[in-house]
């Protein structure tokens, strides 16, 4: 994988810092005003969550690509980009939607769980790596 790949881990991991901070403190804030609500703010917060998870994820198949020249590395990497894209970039808007009063944002309810569905394939690609290393070391 080449040093291009540190960008979208970059600007990604920043983004999630960002934006747990904006829940944290600016979100938790607008919660008597009723357009958050706790459901709203903890789904924001595993918007968050899943996407450190999968940055950390990437800079580890980054990592790991360094040593090894596997397609699967990178296919798992695209996955977990996609998936932070359409989980956690849905789960942002969807969330906020009455704050940026822009309820039509709700079309997006879809396009989370077909996030997380690249999320796992993420995964399944990563122990495929493992499927291939153990049948060569036999």
């Amino acid at each position: 994988m080449k040093l291009h790949k540190l960008i979208p881990i970059g600007l990604l991991g920043a983004l999630a810092v960002a934006l747990g901070a904006l829940g944290a403190h600016f979100l938790k804030g607008k919660l008597s005003s009723g357009l958050i609500t706790t459901d709203l703010l903890n789904g924001f917060d595993t918007a968050v969550r899943y996407q450190i998870y999968h940055v950390v994820s990437m800079f580890g198949l980054f990592l790991f690509s360094q040593h090894s020249n596997n397609k699967f590395i990178s296919w798992a990497f695209n996955c977990f980009l996609i998936g932070i894209i359409l989980f956690s970039g849905s789960l942002y808007f969807l969330c906020t939607r009455h704050l940026l009063g822009a309820d039509w944002l709700k079309i997006l309810g879809p396009v989370t769980p077909i996030g997380g569905l690249f999320f796992v394939a993420g995964w399944v690609f990563i122990a495929l790596i493992g499927f291939q290393k153990r049948n060569t070391s036999h």
